[in-house]
């Protein structure tokens, strides 16, 4: 199945209920929640340099099911000259069980036009527990699945190394309320190649705090490690983006 059908599926299949509320797992009565971040970097002068990303992260909570959206855009120039250009999206859907148990079906697709890939997706669908849970929504919790990875080498590299792959995946989330205006949050993915071992992992920690009623200064870190990659490209990408985020 080609990668532009899997998040469209994935889609239906976690929306299959149709009218909202809370779960076990929810603790608020909110059916919908989201959040949309900006950050912006421009300068002039001896060197003309534009740095823009943007976030959106939505998140429906029904009855049995809470769904995860997250779309997000990193652009960047230097002097008229494109450094960086990429765009991620995410689709979640996680049948809930009781307070800690769930079972998660999950798309990702991500078009990095320095990466060498002309786009890297995955499908995957498997068993997560949430261990902790506080009153003030703080959790922990990890899951592990079986997938398909899909990475389509780009048409102007010389080698073929595209790889299509059933994978293992292993993911675990930690959020922590610092306080009533600051949050905490640490998200860990690998994914392993069950025919060549081939893994990639991405680890996100950010930190944010309120500035006045839903808006917020969030600072976050991004780093992902690639076992194997494109000929003239490196193993390990990281990204350090600022914000502002407005929470809904």
């Amino acid at each position: 199945m080609k990668a532009k059908y899997h998040l469209p599926l994935l889609a239906i299949l976690a929306t299959q209920m149709a009218y909202a509320d809370t779960n076990p797992q929810n603790k608020t009565q909110k059916p919908w929640q989201g959040s949309a971040e900006l950050g912006m970097i421009l300068t002039t002068g001896n060197s003309q340099t534009t740095n823009i990303n943007s976030k959106l992260n939505i998140v429906q909570q029904l009855k049995k099911w809470r769904n995860t959206y997250t779309f997000s855009s990193i652009y960047a120039d230097s002097d008229d000259t494109k450094t960086e250009e990429q765009y991620r999206g995410t689709v979640q859907g996680d049948y809930i069980f009781n307070d800690h148990q769930f079972w998660y079906v999950r798309g990702a697709y991500d078009k990095n036009l320095f990466s060498g890939y002309e786009y890297q997706s995955s499908t995957s669908t498997g068993y997560g527990n949430r261990f902790w849970q506080e009153d003030d929504g703080s959790y922990l919790e990890a899951s592990v699945g079986l997938g398909y990875r899909n990475n389509i080498i780009d048409e102007n590299n010389t080698t073929d190394d595209s790889e299509r792959t059933p994978i293992t995946r292993f993911s675990a989330t930690y959020e922590k309320n610092l306080s009533k205006t600051s949050l905490f949050r640490q998200e860990l993915n690998t994914e392993i190649g069950t025919e060549h071992g081939s893994s990639i992992t991405e680890s996100v920690s950010s930190l944010q705090a309120n500035i006045v009623d839903n808006l917020a200064m969030k600072v976050s870190y991004r780093i992902k490690y690639s076992s194997e990659v494109p000929a003239d490209t490196e193993n390990t990408d990281t990204e350090t983006t600022v914000s502002m985020l407005y929470s809904f």
